[in-house]
């Protein structure tokens, strides 16, 4: 291989198949090495964390975290940017990318480990591929992963109360980017943002189980559409500037990020900061109830610092486009 960087990951892991679709949208040589027994050892050798995706440099540079990763490699694989030229607009990605990964993955983990069809789909599939079960050993193997993948729910906030809140937010999302998607082949335009990345992990996931799957392709097919050529993006046209995208992206904004994201966010840094056990967020007028993420509280601060640090004069743009969406009281909320 010309470059030599190669991805440890998962077909299963949405942060996984988020980093390969970058790779393969920047034309850069990768080889993919689906994390199972054969790759084990080396793989527990290079990475710091027992998380996946794992990226190796040519350098053997081991970087790990799909955020950072690829937003260090982007700076230096320049070409073929996926940071909008329009200053709201690249803004807007990154929210966008902020709530794909935080928010997001809780459509894929309740449907996922939530409904027997795509318990069995799931498990059966990750212990072939992560455990390399096969033949007559599966469906044992698969049953110990779906028990202990079940029981994760509660980790990502699914439960009986809070499951209609994210099914509820998941179909609203299908029929937003569906209106948003009916003129334009990425969400930001001609070609894919980093927000495009991070709302198709978290989709192409649902899009390959069985009760999202059938939801998205019934309801959403331009949805569907876009998630198939986000397997091997390539660009179409120039990015779009905020004016042309807020007609269809701002009620995305206020419905999903300021309406629902953003308030179990300020909730979820509210809990960690009173040392509670649990997080309390009124969202669709409901209790949404979950153990506090530490991780998201960090990655939160990093988008409020981003924001801070935007030049007076994209401030004042950011500002100026998203004071009706709701978010920006959020954005600037202390430090917790």
């Amino acid at each position: 291989m010309a470059d030599g960087y190669r991805i440890y990951g998962s077909e299963l892991s949405p942060y996984s198949v988020k980093v390969r679709s970058w790779f393969r949208y920047k034309g850069v040589d990768h080889e993919w090495i689906a994390r199972g027994p054969q790759h084990e050892e080396e793989f527990r050798r290079l990475a710091k964390l027992p998380l996946i995706p794992l990226v190796v440099t040519p350098t053997g540079e081991a970087l790990q975290d799909s955020t950072p990763l690829i937003e260090t490699l982007e700076k230096r694989l320049p070409e073929l940017s996926i940071h909008p030229y329009d200053a709201v607009a690249r803004f807007v990605s990154f929210l966008l990318e902020e709530y794909a990964d935080e928010w997001g993955n809780k459509w894929m983990f309740h449907y996922r480990w939530s409904y027997p069809a795509d318990q069995d789909s799931a498990a059966e599939r990750l212990a072939a591929s992560r455990f390399g079960v096969l033949g007559e050993g599966l469906p044992a193997a698969a049953a110990k992963v779906k028990e202990r993948m079940i029981g994760r729910l509660s980790f990502v906030g699914s439960s009986a109360a809070t499951g209609p809140i994210i099914e509820h937010s998941f179909g609203r999302v299908l029929k937003l980017l569906e209106r948003h998607l009916a003129d334009r082949a990425y969400v930001f335009g001609g070609a894919p943002g980093l927000g495009d990345f991070g709302l198709w992990g978290q989709l192409y996931e649902c899009w390959t189980d069985p009760t999202p799957g059938a939801k998205i392709r019934q309801e959403a097919p331009r949805v569907a559409a876009w998630i198939e050529r986000m397997l091997a993006p390539v660009k179409r046209g120039p990015f779009e500037p905020w004016a042309w995208l807020a007609p269809t992206l701002m009620p995305l904004l206020k419905e999903e990020v300021a309406g629902r994201f953003l308030p179990w966010s300020a909730a979820n840094a509210r809990a960690l900061a009173e040392g509670a056990q649990e997080l309390l967020a009124e969202i669709d007028g409901k209790a949404f109830i979950q153990q506090p993420q530490k991780y998201h509280a960090r990655s939160l601060q990093a988008l409020k610092a981003r924001y801070a640090a935007l030049p007076e004069n994209e401030r004042a743009a950011v500002d100026a486009a998203l004071a009706p969406s709701g978010c920006l009281r959020y954005l600037r909320e202390a430090k917790a």
